[in-house]
């Protein structure tokens, strides 16, 4: 059986982190969810990586979710409470994440597309949160992040009709940030990994680091780290590119 996560990494920063299970929409089961975890601890501490594409291989989807046949490997409910959660291990990972979207990103797969920083799509794919459905809600972080994406109407209306979306309302309510046309979702992702990949690991980190402060705090506390982050950068010398390069400029 080929490895169902696949962590490629490129001499420029990059690193592609590949959803492997093409035959079942990529969908997650347990041991792809212990795999996610591994490839995030190798992304945070691997020093060369500085941005990370987010993709599912195959034609028809990014990710179906959970893969719901495998639901009852879990002894009980304790069991499943402990379990590895595949999205927030994507929320985990402190480089900047650009996922590439196409067909089926619904139920966990659209949780791991929310749990990354920037989504960019083709006109093929189809969001949608459908556990209400089934008779429960999503545990990785969809209620939580849908609000914070496109605000509390819409994330109400998501996640309790369970409708699926095609890309252009997607992108209208604010789930994704940027439309490409068919089969150029990877390349327009690497590229803009490859934009924030050229900036130092400090600078974008912290700014990471200061927008997902936004999403968890007051405006003063969140203001006051962000400030600290910025002086985190400075006490690093990390302000010297900046400088050098302006000074650099104003001499020629």
């Amino acid at each position: 059986m080929p490895d169902q996560i696949l962590l490629e990494r490129h001499g420029d920063g990059i690193a592609e982190l590949v959803l492997n299970r093409p035959e079942k929409h990529n969908a997650i089961s347990p041991e792809m969810a212990a795999a996610i975890r591994d490839a995030r601890r190798q992304i945070n501490d691997d020093d060369e990586i500085r941005a990370v594409v987010v993709r599912g291989a195959g034609e028809r989807a990014f990710c179906a979710g959970t893969d719901i046949a495998q639901l009852d490997s879990f002894k009980d409910a304790w069991a499943f409470r402990n379990r590895i959660c595949y999205a927030t291990e994507f929320r985990r990972i402190k480089k900047p994440t650009v996922a590439a979207l196409k067909g089926w990103a619904v139920g966990g797969g659209l949780e791991i597309a929310i749990n990354c920083d920037i989504r960019i799509a083709a006109p093929s794919t189809k969001i949608g949160a459908p556990e209400v459905k089934h008779g429960w809600l999503g545990g990785g972080g969809q209620t939580q992040m849908l609000t914070r994406l496109v605000g509390y109407g819409k994330a109400m209306m998501m996640c309790l009709t369970g409708d699926t979306y095609g890309s252009d309302e997607a992108y209208r309510m604010g789930v994704i940030e940027q439309m490409v046309g068919e089969g150029e979702e990877v390349a327009a992702a690497r590229d803009m990994a490859a934009r924030i990949a050229g900036h130092t690991t400090i600078a974008t980190m912290t700014v990471k680091e200061g927008i997902r402060a936004a999403l968890n705090g007051t405006l003063d506390g969140a203001s006051r780290y962000e400030n600290d982050l910025m002086v985190l950068a400075f006490a690093l010398g990390n302000q010297r590119k900046g400088i050098d390069e302006f000074v650099g400029r104003k001499d020629a």
